[in-house]
């Protein structure tokens, strides 16, 4: 989840510690400071391409090793920087945080000076066969590569978060790709208007602004490939966004975004689905765009029909520029792959116990 309570002053303003207490002032939870302690368990560091990712944990105990933690942050950042090219931000503060149980929850992200600063909870019964599974943590790395919204803005942030997170990590060969197809033909539904929609901008519930934020990714990337003749996709958009200086550390108005990404792809595919979704509800038959797609559901399992109209289109989105290197070897026009790992819905960090 990204963190943005309010537009916060920056920490050359006030300092961390003030930051801290405004953080606790607004919010009523206890704030972490994004810098390594004295008593902190263990700190290391890992590079990855030009960035530079520390990782701090606290006291605790905990199941997974010390080598078992860093394979999980390598992983992820891989992954985010398969999907955009590079890691977003030069430098990235993780603080993990041992509690009781098995799982990883409570990932949140912050902007600070050099790049951005993530806390996340992991239980001490936790082993690396989950860490391996876990979605939680590419996810919060995700909020890194885009500008900070107003809050009305607040499902693009997250509806990327959750669209390019398990296409990341498919990218960076640590999800199958039949997995991931089957979790989001599952789970997209959750992103569609309900009675009473007002659009995107002023629907704030968790379905909209989290699967309704995913939808909106879904569909422009789709339109992307159609109306570039397969050659670029939201991935272009994104990296555009990025490399024009839009990550975390950047306040930015959503017109700016859309209309850099939209440059960049040669195809005013945003801004136009961005119309039609900002105030009003827009319905999408989504099993016919699955039909399109080429994507069955049967059971606990999905078919990928490689004869259907936007076949392309659907190995495009999955694995994007690597196309062939990434792609296993095909046995017939029609395959299958048993169900993801993923709980039923990407559920939101319980803000009550933070």
């Amino acid at each position: 989840m990204r963190f943005l309570p309010s537009r916060l002053p920056s920490t050359g303003e006030f300092g961390w510690a003030a930051l801290a207490i405004l953080l606790a002032v607004l919010t009523g939870i206890q704030f972490i400071g994004p810098r390594a302690r004295a008593n902190d368990e263990m700190t290391s560091t890992i590079l990855v391409g030009n960035s530079r990712i520390d990782v701090a944990v606290e006291k605790g105990d905990l199941q997974a090793s010390k080598e078992d933690l860093m394979k999980w942050v390598r992983w992820a950042a891989e992954s985010v920087s398969a999907y955009y090219g590079r890691f977003p931000v030069p430098h990235l503060l993780i603080r993990i945080i041992p509690t009781d149980g098995r799982g990883v929850r409570g990932g949140r992200t912050f902007d600070r000076g050099d790049g951005g600063f993530v806390s996340i909870h992991v239980g001490s019964q936790t082993d690396f066969a989950y860490l391996a599974n876990d979605w939680m943590l590419t996810h919060e790395m995700t909020h890194l590569s885009f500008p900070s919204m107003a809050d009305n803005h607040h499902w693009i942030e997250e509806g990327i978060a959750t669209y390019v997170e398990p296409i990341a990590r498919v990218r960076a060969k640590h999800m199958d790709a039949n997995e991931m197809w089957f979790e989001v033909v599952r789970d997209m539904h959750q992103g569609l208007p309900a009675t009473g929609d007002e659009g995107l901008d002023h629907t704030h519930t968790w379905g909209r602004t989290y699967w309704g934020g995913a939808l909106f990714c879904l569909l422009a990337d789709v339109e992307i490939h159609r109306e570039t003749g397969n050659k670029k996709g939201l991935e272009d958009a994104l990296r555009g966004i990025l490399d024009a200086g839009g990550d975390i550390r950047s306040d930015w108005e959503l017109e700016k975004a859309l209309k850099i990404g939209d440059q960049t792809t040669g195809v005013p595919v945003l801004e136009n689905l961005y119309g039609k979704m900002k105030d009003q509800p827009y319905n999408v038959d989504l099993p016919a765009l699955w039909q399109q797609l080429g994507i069955e559901r049967e059971g606990d399992k999905v078919i990928f029909i490689d004869t259907a109209p936007l076949a392309k289109v659907r190995e495009a989105i999955t694995y994007g520029t690597a196309g062939a290197s990434l792609k296993p070897a095909a046995v017939d026009s029609k395959s299958a792959m048993i169900f993801a790992g993923r709980t039923a819905a990407i559920l939101p960090p319980d803000r009550s116990h933070d």
